[in-house]
């Protein structure tokens, strides 16, 4: 046999143990149920580059074939402790003497590299990564030397030619060492990601406690400060009617906060209905209309009727709240349209303003929990609306312009019952509104 072809098989053999290793990684990253069962994993995915290698060997000359399996049942044990060890042990002698034959030599020398990878396992645990690839290529190296000198002595054909050294003493602990570099990188990787999924988590948590914090305490502020103006005996009736109005008003203001934030947080418990979108929207238009004339905004519809299906108070606040930062978005005043569109399968609502419009970095951060463009804002609202928008299987798209306005397109799956009754084409309506 040529060298080439001594070296086709190594990386053969090479290639089933490093496939193997990503394999294991893949699996235990991905699927969440095998992390409950990583000994067994290990076992499963180190065991089939043990049989490939054995079936696949490396030929050296005509009288000596030898293999890497050594390598997966290494790393097995180093990792998994003596129970996988034992289950490689196992699986590796099986599978060697269905393949090849009884061999006592061959049951002493495993046995003998799972005894001391296993006593040693414990502790390689316990060390930095540094140590752990020092002591890897080290212990490799040492058990590869006490196998050889053991089967020189049990048997007589048994000859350690230069090719033998190469493969089978030098080449093993290099293998290890790299093996469980890749190991240790791809460990890390999941660590820290787990990690940042965390602190994300307690960023947003922290967040929206700030946030919420801060706008409650506004309204109890002002109360505390009318329930003080109340104590006065000499203050007149009309006064007090008048400061329980504030009170009042702003307790308002704190329990929207609050209801803003649970609608959030917590999933939706209540029922599926449909909702006449055309109906809803007059209310919205007709609770909005009065803060709009104050703010000096114009507003405009054009509705067709049409149902989807979702909870109705979720998705009237949804749209209030789009609505609402569509009038706050035009402070000198302008115009905010309102259209819906039907067509078969879908029902598409857009929100015009002719407002001071988002950047592309604004549009990007829409409906994040602790973000908003307004100075004074929570982003409570429009996270709100976007998860309202999520969990009725909705689509949202945003366009905008600065200092000319802002675009909201929201399409929900049309409610089954309305499909058969669209007989406008709808891009011809949208045309129109449009124009208008």
């Amino acid at each position: 046999m040529n060298f080439v072809y001594i070296n086709h098989n190594v990386l053969d053999n090479l290639f089933y143990i490093i496939v193997s290793i990503l394999m294991f990684f893949v699996l235990y990253d991905n699927v969440s149920r095998l992390k409950k069962y990583k000994q067994i994993l290990l076992t499963a995915c180190m065991s089939l580059p043990i049989i490939l290698c054995m079936k696949f060997p490396i030929y050296i000359d005509q009288y000596c074939v030898h293999d890497l399996r050594q390598i997966p049942l290494f790393i097995g044990t180093l990792y998994g402790g003596w129970p996988t060890g034992a289950a490689l042990l196992i699986i590796l002698l099986v599978s060697r003497f269905a393949i090849y034959g009884f061999n006592f030599l061959t049951l002493i020398v495993y046995v003998v590299i799972f005894i001391a990878t296993a006593f040693f396992s414990t502790k390689f645990n316990r060390v930095n990564k540094k140590k752990k690839l020092l002591f890897s290529a080290a212990i490799t190296l040492l058990l590869e030397i006490i196998t050889t000198y053991m089967a020189v002595a049990m048997s007589d054909f048994f000859k350690v030619t230069e090719p033998y050294i190469f493969y089978f003493i030098i080449l093993p602990p290099v293998i290890v060492f790299f093996a469980v570099y890749l190991l240790e990188i791809l460990m890390d990787t999941i660590h820290v990601r787990s990690n940042m999924v965390k602190l994300e988590k307690m960023e947003v948590v922290s967040q929206l406690a700030a946030s919420i914090s801060h706008e409650v305490r506004n309204p109890l502020t002002v109360v505390k400060g009318f329930i003080e103006l109340l104590k006065d005996p000499n203050l007149s009736q009309e006064k007090k009617e008048q400061y329980i109005e504030h009170v009042a008003r702003e307790l308002n203001n704190a329990e929207t906060i609050i209801s803003d934030y649970l609608a959030f947080a917590k999933p939706a418990t209540e029922k599926v209905e449909p909702i006449s979108v055309e109906s809803e929207f007059k209310n919205i238009i007709e609770i909005l209309k009065p803060w709009a004339n104050m703010n000096s905004v114009k507003i405009k519809d054009q509705l067709v009727s049409g149902s989807v299906l979702g909870n109705a108070n979720y998705f009237r606040q949804c749209f209030l709240n789009i609505m609402k930062n569509g009038v706050e978005a035009m402070p000198n005043g302008g115009e905010l349209k309102i259209a819906t569109f039907l067509n078969k399968n879908d029902l598409t609502i857009k929100v015009s303003d002719t407002g001071v419009g988002m950047t592309k970095e604004q549009i990007n951060r829409f409906g994040e929990p602790y973000y908003s463009s307004k100075e004074k804002g929570t982003g409570l609202g429009s996270m709100v609306a976007v998860k309202t928008i999520q969990m009725m299987k909705g689509k949202l798209e945003i366009e905008s312009v600065p200092n000319e306005g802002t675009t909201l397109a929201v399409t929900f799956p049309v409610y089954l019952a309305e499909k058969a009754k669209v007989k406008e084409n709808p891009i011809k309506l949208e045309t129109e509104f449009l124009r208008s």
